[in-house]
């Protein structure tokens, strides 16, 4: 009977598994690297596919827009470093909607052996046993897991999403709030529900123009 290996997958909340990898920019130690800093890391199913090509130029063409809210991008396929680097530099050959000359400078991690792959559910039997699908952590800069997604291989992600997402937990982070369904940044947050009937009652009672309430246990205040 053949013995078949199975991994816990990292949930949210848990600290980041640890590993060392070769990657397109050098060797890193993860998190211990990217301590104090977010981290978006994200696994693609192959190099040199189409779907993975334009996600690759879209992540890359928003780097700066990542940085600029302290936020890292690591990627990571089960595809050598040679076939890494031949797919990047082919990459910047090509055109896709109003991205050319497109220059991937994040790592990409090299993980042959699925190491890494399978520490973080990235190998999922139902979609492909050689090929990883498209899982993104949300990692903060205490090295926990935030957020967690999974696309299917045939789908490719929603960058604007992500971005949305960081921006979503740190002003969580900063305030202390919610952020209610499609909030962008400068709409109203969601404040934390009474914890007495004192609080409860006290809200309803002295609404503001800054704060209110549609019921006792959902007041909204405008975002600061």
């Amino acid at each position: 009977m053949q013995q078949e290996n199975y991994y816990n997958m990292p949930l949210i909340g848990d600290e980041a598994p640890s590993f060392t990898a070769k990657t397109t920019q050098g060797d890193i130690n993860f998190p211990s690297d990217y301590k104090g800093k977010w981290v978006i890391l994200f696994s693609h199913p192959a190099d040199f596919t189409p779907v993975c090509t334009t996600e690759f130029m879209t992540f890359a063409s928003m780097i700066d827009e990542f940085r600029a809210l302290n936020t890292e991008l690591v990627g990571l396929s089960v595809d050598s470093l040679y076939a890494h680097i031949a797919w990047l530099r082919r990459i910047q050959e090509i055109e896709y909607k109003d991205m050319k000359n497109v220059e991937v400078t994040f790592p990409l991690i090299e993980d042959i052996r699925m190491d890494v792959a399978n520490k973080y559910g990235m190998i999922q039997p139902g979609q492909s046993n050689t090929q990883a699908v498209r899982a993104v952590f949300v990692i903060d800069p205490n090295s926990i897991i935030r957020t967690i997604l999974y696309y299917p291989l045939s789908t490719g992600r929603n960058f604007d999403e992500i971005k949305r997402i960081i921006l979503a937990l740190q002003k969580t982070d900063k305030d202390g709030v919610a952020t209610p369904a499609n909030w962008r940044p400068g709409d109203d947050v969601i404040v934390p529900t009474a914890g007495s009937c004192g609080v409860a009652k006290e809200r309803m009672e002295n609404q503001s123009d800054d704060q209110y309430c549609l019921d006792w246990f959902m007041c909204l205040r405008k975002d600061k």
